[in-house]
């Protein structure tokens, strides 16, 4: 069959990869930023060592054209460091020559994927004798090698046992709760590994990169995301890293590090002191916090970040436990200040970017909070979300004695909000996420931005009757947003809390599973839902809503939330 790659017509040989056939129309380039990494074909990524058309296996002429290929057509689309997707398989080489490289020079050392600081990479490495330059020279070495990244397919329990006798018990363990009888796997000689997506086709695919030591292992930086061919500034993030850290004393704490441990925990039933615990442990948080707002003499908090992070329901419990203070809160919304959508000017797109700060009245908020900490009165006022108008109702405000109000939204930590002669003593800033420390296995983190989007999924249905396409077809946008207007100043906060409970990977199982299994590969939204599904496919279900507090974070997503009563 005639193939169609990046609109270039190209008629495939049977057993030719999909790199072939690039090279074959002059498409592959040294540079990153034009270079395929992957493709996508059907709404599915694949590697560029996939064979598109397969000799006959019956001894006949007639090639075997692939499912995939059937499926769309013929039609492929190259993906690129640019596209989302094409970076994801960048970052997976990058995994497995890190850890091939450690491997080859530290055999038997454990090392653990820790968590992603702006466009590096922090792994850690349990052993006094590593160093980072001789890291960099061999992984340096091996992509010089050009290695294929050639993936196969053994049975589960053969992966299981490999595993095991090579000291991966992580992985071993992990695998003893997969329900598929194979798994995949990429190796190199004796090293195996996988990272649960597609990867680019060799190792000399890794041309842009930086390796630094950092303290208590190193630290991989990646490609700019706006300039691929150079590799991105970084720049350190200290109260990110300590949240993300005092997560992992939480992991250790509850003796749940990695996925199998949470299972664990659910087949022994003690998934409900899990809960119990985290629980605790957020509570604990929020007073503590509520300790430093008050040292501070702070008359008014903003709280910030991104989507589904829960900021609606921390900033409810830290005004209980300002309260236990002898404080007044004050509950306040960004989402109050909106401008009129028909006066917010559309994007080079054409669409409103309701993500930007623009969309917000930044110059009365600024008005009203200099006069509200200043000791005047003022009129809030009021958004309403089904006309798309600002109104006023007559709601005035005044701060009492010992009165704190608190300013939750997307854009609280923008320096724009704060009126320029304000004491900024007078006001505290905290920014709240969801910084999951659970690990799949010690090579595989989940990202943040999962389980983010499995709140908000569920959610969405949950509460406001909307589908799991809906709410994927609108989450770039959001991502985009979030990283023009929210990760900037995230450093800048007096506190980073770190809004995510190690259970609850297992709850929203529950829910979310059926519906994500009902995508299939025709939606444009299905390559998001699998790489999600591959996750969830090694989590069990825990019943366990009923040990939840009224009060919980969690509840914001899944239901049964006091706070919204």
């Amino acid at each position: 069959m005639q193939l169609t790659i990046d609109g270039h017509p190209i008629t495939p040989q049977a057993g030719q990869t999909l790199l072939d056939l690039v090279q074959q129309l002059d498409l592959d380039c040294p540079k990153l930023s034009l270079r395929p990494l992957a493709a996508k074909i059907a709404g599915e990524v694949f590697t560029l060592n996939y064979v598109p058309v397969r000799g006959s296996s019956d001894g006949q002429e007639q090639p075997l054209t692939r499912r995939a290929m059937a499926a769309s057509g013929g039609v492929i689309q190259l993906l690129r460091y640019g596209d989302d997707q094409g970076k994801e398989a960048y970052v997976r080489t990058a995994q497995f020559v890190l850890f091939l490289a450690l491997r080859q020079l530290y055999p038997g050392i454990r090392a653990k994927m820790n968590c992603t600081l702006g466009a590096a990479l922090y792994v850690e490495v349990e052993s006094e004798d590593f160093s980072a330059s001789a890291l960099k020279k061999r992984v340096q070495a091996l992509v010089e090698q050009n290695i294929p990244l050639l993936r196969r397919r053994i049975s589960t329990q053969d992966a299981i046992t490999h595993f095991q006798a090579d000291g991966q018990t992580d992985k071993a363990r992990l695998l003893s709760y997969r329900t598929e009888p194979f798994f995949d796997e990429y190796t190199n000689e004796d090293f195996a590994d996988c990272y649960y997506g597609e990867m680019t086709p060799s190792t000399g695919y890794l041309s842009v990169w930086e390796l630094l030591p950092a303290p208590g292992g190193f630290l991989f930086i990646f490609p700019a995301e706006d300039q691929p061919d150079i590799v991105a500034h970084y720049q350190q993030m200290p109260k990110f890293f300590s949240a993300f850290v005092e997560g992992e004393r939480w992991c250790s704490l509850m003796h749940c590090e990695t996925v199998a441990d949470l299972n664990d925990l659910v087949v022994n039933g003690r998934i409900r002191e899990l809960i119990r615990v985290n629980e605790a442990l957020h509570e604990r948080s929020f007073s503590q916090v509520a300790d430093q707002v008050c040292a501070r003499g702070a008359k008014a908090v903003m709280l910030a970040g991104p989507s589904s992070s829960g900021k609606t329901t921390s900033a409810n419990r830290l005004a209980v436990q300002l309260r236990v203070h002898g404080k007044k809160p004050i509950l306040m919304s960004l989402d109050e200040y909106y401008i009129d959508r028909d006066k917010i000017a559309p994007g080079p797109d054409g669409r409103l970017d309701l993500e930007h700060i623009n969309t917000i009245d930044t110059g009365l908020f600024r008005e009203q909070l200099q006069i509200l900490l200043s000791g005047g009165e003022v009129e809030l006022p009021s958004f309403s979300f089904q006309t798309g108008k600002r109104s006023w109702s007559g709601h005035h405000l005044h701060l009492e004695q010992d009165a704190v109000i608190l300013v939750e939204g997307l854009h609280g930590l923008n320096p724009t909000l704060l009126p320029d002669k304000i004491d900024r003593s007078l006001v505290f800033r905290m920014y709240v996420s969801p910084l999951l420390p659970l690990n799949l296995d010690d090579h595989n983190r989940i990202p943040t931005s999962y389980l983010r989007l499995l709140r908000r999924i569920v959610r969405d249905y949950e509460t406001r009757g909307a589908s799991v396409e809906h709410t994927i077809s609108m989450w770039d946008s959001v991502r985009q947003g979030e990283k023009k207007w929210i990760y900037p100043f995230q450093e800048q906060a007096d506190v980073l809390f770190n809004s995510s409970t190690l259970y609850e990977l297992a709850v929203l199982k529950k829910k979310i599973f059926p519906l994500l299994q009902a995508i299939g590969p025709e939606n444009s939204c299905f390559e998001q839902v699998h790489s999600i599904v591959r996750v969830l496919n090694y989590v069990l279900e825990a019943d366990v809503a009923d040990e939840i507090p009224p009060t919980s974070i969690v509840r914001e997503f899944i239901g049964g939330n006091r706070f919204y009563l």
